[in-house]
This record gives structure tokens, sequence and C-alpha cells, in this order.
């Protein structure tokens, strides 16, 4: 149980955590007592700890609800220009502590439950992950979330709600199983349902052509229900809005032509059309053509789009009434940012809306879609990218086929024009992809259609110019741009290691939370022997509260003194999980020669975690990491020196735990294949150091730090270029380096599945024969790599030295930097730090006789 704050300890929390006045803590537990019995019909005697924390959600979430209506209010009455975010995936997490941060509220409630008898970190445990994503492009949405309501932007953040989000992962006997996650089972008390917005979304059917417009009929209906979610800035008052929905069938779906003995069966097809936000695919980097993906792809658009020309067509808080009709003030009002080509059908979707149902004209109508809507890409992996076969678009969606045919006729004509005779640039630039089966490439509509197009790091986006959108640099330089991707500090900070942030407020006091470039002024604290003993102190106990979660979750024992190296990646051939497998087993197999005195004298536990998705190969890889683990576990040679664990079921609740305590962070993909990374950077922030390859973020990682205060290997992209045109040969360095031929050697011969001795053979012929990612051709830089690291590591002092250099540039990669190049740079709006004025300030309040009723005008708090 949680122990009550001393006088030194609340003084010094206070920056971080909030003050815990006898006031505040007075209410709290009124509340909560409140919420326990009137809420939840409960009283002391028969209430869970499930139930307690229910109640001081609940209890918390009323400290939101004025400021979310207030945040609204404020809004209408400025009538700003308004950003929406509109991404397949928000992988959110838990909200009770983001949300305490960000209201200053954290001290208080622990206070208030302490002296309830209750255990606030227990209580937040109860809390289900918002899972709704795979990993980094649906957490980067999240982060941008709460950096666009910290930073003052009227944004809004809009997706599915799905009923069950990226699966649980099971290792059994050593390989994943998945079950499903059924995170809303308990109930959210996040969450607001709004089914006076409800929405129609249309499938299927024809279109007719008339003399006054086109006309799409006999479509099937599915109603989307939006879900709101409160989005806390940082302690300015500000709380934003997410809108997820969710599929429902109408009251006659599929019952008009029912008969006697057709009604029960009818009402059970209704899940048919429910099913669209029924689950979360399980991948972001392979894209599968199924016809409910491009349904969820096109569903999130419509309702979406639906939901902001409305909101567009009023302008007066708590009113129905239309007060805007030109549409060419739609772009000065309107920012509509596609993450990835997921949400590109927003495209043919506002022309549709445009040109069929307002009325405008093409050329005008294309003006407006350009203008307003803005694109990010986040790979260039061949499989990731979306392309949609034409006969799955003509039965789904055939008057969105007809737009996008007609977008790519005029596009063809300008290029044409421009590049008189290039019939193969027109190919090359096409949105219809011929040969074979015809399809539609996404990310060409996605870049055509939009006034802007980025990439998340600077070499990422270097190479999307000169590769894969080459032919559309040249033609519009002016479209492209770079955002590098960053991290919220309060979630992957102040929530995840507050240890370390109180050391650094200690320091150079609590701005740096929300302007994290302060984090410079940590370097004049390099040679402080006292700073230095704090972060090495606050490293420590992360590593042990670690370790007894492992031992409490995983059965194994774990030295605490040991090297912490963690993997935390989705398993992926290009992210070369695989080049770390080789590394341990090389190493082990150098600890364990008998006869002989340990060559590590430094001990190690190396950590993998991430799910795999639904591909085969990926499952293999995590059954030779659980593999390898077995052996190396249970050898009584090597002992405790060394440990290989898979961490099960990752999510952001065990992020905050293994995140703080890495000592080494493993960032290894292939050069030029990682986008940008955000793991990278959660870990610098929390005190590891980087071993990595100079792709993605790493590249400005080693710019801010200092390339000397990283551990940087392997070929840059160059390198990979050049191989590329001569050849990689694995055969070449299979032959030339002993250690790697045992390596493989005995994946291949059984050592690590005795029962099975080919188990591996697929992993290994795809190394030998077919490794697009060129995983050999690293290997000895690799382990030379990591022979500096242990060299460093048996150095505390110097290796916390270059801890604080990676902390200290830390300060681009604050997601605070990020919005704050979209809204200047994309979306053209201006950030603020001005706080809104507290719910029980003495401001102007809505006249609620400028409304039909009370009763009308609470039903439009939310509009």
């Amino acid at each position: 149980m949680s122990k009550p704050l001393s006088d030194h300890d609340r003084k010094k929390q206070i920056s971080v955590r909030g003050l815990a006045g006898v006031e505040n803590v007075a209410e709290l537990k009124q509340n909560f007592n409140r919420h326990l019995h009137f809420t939840l019909v409960k009283d002391r005697n028969v209430a869970t700890r499930r139930d307690y924390y229910f109640a001081l959600a609940h209890t918390v979430r009323e400290h939101l609800i004025g400021r979310w209506i207030r945040t609204q209010q404020y809004y209408y009455e400025k009538d700003p220009k308004r950003v929406y975010y509109i991404s397949l995936e928000f992988y959110m997490g838990r909200a009770l502590q983001n949300t305490m941060v960000n209201l200053a509220l954290e001290n208080a409630c622990d206070e208030a439950m302490y002296q309830l008898g209750l255990d606030m970190e227990e209580l937040e445990d109860m809390e289900e992950d918002a899972g709704l994503g795979n990993g980094g492009l649906g957490r980067l949405a999240a982060c941008f979330l709460d950096s666009m309501a910290s930073l003052g932007l009227a944004a809004y953040g809009y997706g599915i709600r799905y009923e069950f989000g990226i699966f649980n992962q099971k290792i059994v006997n050593g390989w994943q199983v998945e079950e499903a996650d059924d995170w809303l089972r308990f109930g959210n008390p996040w969450e607001k349902a709004r089914p006076e917005y409800m929405r129609p979304v249309q499938f299927y059917g024809r279109t007719e052509h008339h003399p006054d417009g086109v006309k799409w009929v006999d479509t099937q209906v599915v109603l989307a229900l939006p879900y709101d979610t409160p989005i806390p800035g940082y302690r300015n008052n500000v709380v934003n809005t997410m809108r997820l929905w969710s599929a429902k069938a109408p009251c006659d779906f599929n019952l008009k032509d029912f008969n006697v003995g057709g009604y029960i069966q009818a009402v059970l097809d209704r899940n048919l059309a429910e099913n669209i936000s029924r689950v979360l695919y399980p991948n972001d980097n392979f894209f599968e053509g199924k016809e409910l993906r491009l349904k969820q792809e096109y569903f999130v658009v419509s309702a979406t789009l639906q939901d902001i020309i409305r909101r567009f067509k009023v302008s007066k808080f708590g009113s129905r009434e239309i007060a805007r009709t030109d549409f060419s003030k739609l772009p000065d009002k309107v920012a509509i940012q596609l993450n990835d080509t997921h949400p590109a059908m927003a495209i043919p979707e506002l022309m549709r809306v445009l040109v069929d149902e307002e009325k405008l004209g093409w050329d005008k109508a294309w003006d407006i879609c350009i203008r307003t809507c803005a694109y990010t890409n986040h790979t260039v992996l061949p499989e990731a990218l979306e392309r949609w076969p034409v006969d799955l678009f003509a039965h789904l969606l055939p008057r969105h086929l007809e737009i996008v045919y007609e977008i790519n006729r005029r596009h063809l004509e300008v290029i044409a024009a421009k590049f008189p005779g290039d019939h193969d640039r027109m190919r090359r630039m096409s949105l219809i992809e011929e040969g074979g089966q015809k399809r539609i490439n996404m990310a060409h509509l996605c870049i055509v259609g939009s006034h802007a197009v980025n990439g998340v790091a600077q070499i990422h986006s270097d190479i999307l110019k000169a590769t894969i959108f080459k032919d559309f640099y040249e033609m519009e330089p002016n479209k492209f741009q770079n955002k590098t991707n960053g991290i919220t500090p309060r979630r992957w900070l102040v929530m995840c290691n507050p240890g370390l942030a109180e050391v650094i407020a200690e320091r150079i006091g609590e701005d740096y939370i929300r302007d994290l470039d302060q984090l410079q002024k940590l370097r004049k604290f390099v040679n402080d022997d006292a700073f230095i003993r704090d972060i090495a102190k606050v490293k420590q106990e992360n590593k042990l509260k670690f370790a007894v979660h492992l031992e409490e979750h995983y059965k194994v024992k774990i030295n605490p003194n040991s090297m912490f190296d963690i993997q935390v990646k989705r398993i992926h051939e290009y992210k070369r999980q695989l080049l770390n497998c080789l590394h341990i087993i090389t190493y082990y197999n150098r600890e364990s020669k008998c006869n002989r005195p340990p060559l590590i004298q430094i001990p190690q536990t190396w950590s993998f975690t991430q799910a795999a998705p639904g591909y085969h190969t990926a499952k293999m890889i995590i059954r030779l990491i659980t593999a390898i683990g077995e052996v190396v576990n249970n050898d009584p040679v090597v002992g405790d020196r060394l440990k290989v664990i898979f961490l099960e079921n990752y999510r952001m609740s065990l992020a905050r735990i293994s995140i703080p305590a890495a000592d080494l962070s493993q960032q290894i993909s292939t050069a030029g294949t990682e986008a940008s990374g955000t793991g990278n950077m959660k870990f610098m922030l929390n005190g590891a150091l980087t071993i990595g390859t100079m792709d993605g973020a790493n590249v400005e990682m080693a710019e801010e730090a200092g390339e000397d205060n990283l551990f940087i290997f392997g070929m840059r992209v160059e390198d990979v270029d050049a191989m590329d045109v001569r050849g990689y040969h694995a055969q070449e360095y299979y032959n030339r380096l002993p250690e790697l031929k045992q390596a493989i050697d005995q994946i291949a011969g059984g050592f690590f599945s005795p029962k099975q001795h080919d188990l591996f053979k697929e992993i290994v012929n795809m190394l030998m024969h077919h490794d697009r990612f060129k995983v050999f051709a690293d290997y000895e830089d690799y382990i030379k790599c990591q022979e500096k690291v242990n060299a460093l590591y048996k150095n505390p002092k110097e290796w916390t030295k270059k801890v604080i250099y990676n902390i200290a540039g830390c300060g681009k990669f604050s997601s605070d930097r990020t919005i704050a190049q979209y809204a200047r740079e994309i979306w053209g709006m201006e950030p603020t730090l001005e706080k809104l004025p507290a719910p029980d300030d003495n401001v102007r309040t809505v006249n609620f006789t400028d409304c039909d009723s009370s009763e009308h005008h609470l039903n439009q708090l939310y509009i």
C-alpha cells in the first residue's frame, strides 16, 4: 500500500504531480464515495477493487466535464480553424493517470485514496488499456491528440471504436497464441455515447446520371454511432474531443422483405453491418485487400466528413441552424490530416459531397479538396502500401470509383501537358495500376488530392522524394515536407518515470514538461557528481521494479545489476530481431565455453516484446526467441549472468515499467526501412543509450545528442543502395565469419529445438537465400559495437554521462514540437500556451434562454 507523502516529498513533487491541498482531498473523498454509492450502487462492504477504480475514474472525470464544455463553447465563440486528425488507429492506453497528470490532481487523488485505505497503483492497474492500434502509428496519433490539446489547437481525433482492439498475446509452449481483447467488457468510464449525432453511411448500390447530377441509389445503409472521449491538455483547461464511430444496423435492416420464419434470421443478419467496427486488423505494415477493411476505411471517412461539414455549417454553440453555405471558406476553417493512406477515401468522399450533394462545379470542389486535405506517409515498404482492386471498389463504392477515374483522367492530362510524350511517367504516376488485376494506388490518390505530403523523419522524407514519390516530387516539389515524429513528455516521462521527472525538475524547474527544449540546460550538469548519482539511482530503482515484475509474471529471476537490453518492436524482418538473436547466440557461445573464465564480466538481460502480425515468418521469429531463452535461461554454466525473455502481451501499461528500466535500446533496422520510430525517443528520454543504425529518427537523435553518445553501427542508406546494385550474398558472410556460421548452424541443426531439429529451417533458408534486409551484412559491425557497449558499461560514471547527454538532447522529440510544425506549416493554425479560464472562473457562460429549453441545450453541449 502506498504511504502518505511527507512534507518534504510533497514539496518536492508539487511541480510534477500537483498540490494535495486539504480542501482538494476532502472534496475528492466526498465525490468518490458519492460515485461509489450513486453511480455504481455499491457500499464499502461489497465493492470490489474494480468498483473503486470506476468510482475514482468518475471522480476525476468530473474535473474534465466543465473544462470540456467550456472548451467547445470557446471554440464556437472564437470560430477558429479546426483540424481533424483521421486515423484508423488510436493507441490511447490508460486514461486515469494521464488525466490526473494533466489536471494536476495526482497528489490529491493519491492522498485521498490513502485516507480511504486504498492503493492508488492498484486502482490504476484495474484500468483496461485502450489498445485500438498496432504500435507506432496508433500511438503517434494518441501523442498528437495530447499535444494538440496542450497547444490550445481546436482539434478533433476521428477513428473507429473497435469492440476488440489489438489482440491479447499469450506465449504457449514458446508459440504466440492470439486471444480477443475484450477491452469494453466492464464498460468505459471515459467515453460518452452521442446517439443524437448518428450518421448514415452507404455501401454497394449503383449510380444514376441525371441532368441535375449523379445519384447513388439502392445502397445498403449502416449507421455510425459516435462515442466521445475527452482529451485534456497539460494544465491549460483545454479539453478536446476524440470521436470514435461504432457501426449499428438501422432498424429496418433486412426487415422489409421478411416473411413468417424469416424475422429471426433478419435480426441476426444485423451483425453483418455491425461487424464493421468489431475488430482492429492486427497489422500496420502489411496490406491485405480485405473487403471488411475497405468498409472500415470508408465508414470512418464518410461519418467523419458528415460531422465536419455539419460543424462547418453551424457556427453557434448549442444550435443546429445553418450559418455557412459558402464552401469556398472550407479550407479557411477546416484542415483534414490523413494519418497514412487508411483514410485516403476522404478525398473522393469530399468530392462526392461537394459535387453530388452541394452541387459545386468540379474545378471549384477540387480546389477546396486539395486546400483542405494533407497526407502523412509512414512507410516505404512496398507491401505496406495500399492498392485496392478496382473490382472490389466498383462493387462496394461504385460512385467513388467514378470519381477516382475522373481525378485520374484530369491528373494524367496535367502530366501530359508538363511532360509531353513521357508515357512511362504517366504510367508510373497514374492512380490506376494496370496489368493483371487493376488496382487503385491509394498513396498516389493521397498525394494528388492533398496540398501537403510529409514523411516522419528527415531521412524518410528524403527517401520518399528520391524513390517511391520521385515523379510526384519532380512535378510538385513544394508539396513535400518533413515532420519528424515526437512523443508526449507527459505520458512518456512524467507518468512512466516520475523519479526521473523529479530529478530533472529539481535542477531546471518544471517548465520543461511543456517545453522539452529546456532539457538542454542539463548539459551543464554532465560533470556534476550529485546529478550523476541521482540519475543512476533512479535507473537502478526502475530496474529493481522491472525485475520484480519479471519474476512475478514470468517466473524468471533477473539480476537487477545486469545490463537491461530491450528491443520493443513489432516483429518484422525489417526491424531485424533476427540480428539481435544472432548477437545473443554469439555472446552465449563465448560465455558458455567450458573450463574458461567468463568472457563477459557484465551480466546481461535481453528482452524482446510486442505482438507479431498474422503472418507466418513473424510468428516463427517469436518461436526462435523463446527457444533461445529456453536454452540460455536453463544453462547452469552461464547461471544468472545471461537471461533472454519474451515479454508477452506488450501494452502501454507494460511499457511504463519496461522503458524506464532499459539500459540499452535496440534500434537496428536496415538503413532506409524504418520511417521514424518513436520507441527510440521514449527510451532516450528515459535514460537508455541507443545501439542502432543510421535509420529513421536515429539520425536526428545522433545529431541532437552527439553521435559519440550513441552506439551507431552498420551500413548507411547509400551503402545499402550500393549493395542492392552489386548484389547481397549471405553465403560470403557465412563462410567468412566463424561465429556467425556457428550461430546459424546451431539454429539449423536443432541446438535450440532438440525435439524438432528442422523447426527453424524456414528462418535459416530466408537468412541464407532471400533476406531483403541484409542481416549478415551488418552482423560483424554489430558484434563489435556491442563490445563497445560492454566496455562502457563497466564504467558507470562515463555511461551515465552519456545518458545525461541523451536526455538533454531530447527536446526536439517532443510531439509538441511536431504538432507546432504541422499547425504552422500545413494547417495554417497558430499554437498557444495561454490557459482557458477554469470552469469555476467568473466568466460568461451560455445563456439557456438562447435555446428552446435547457434540455435542448444540454443535448447540444458537445456539438
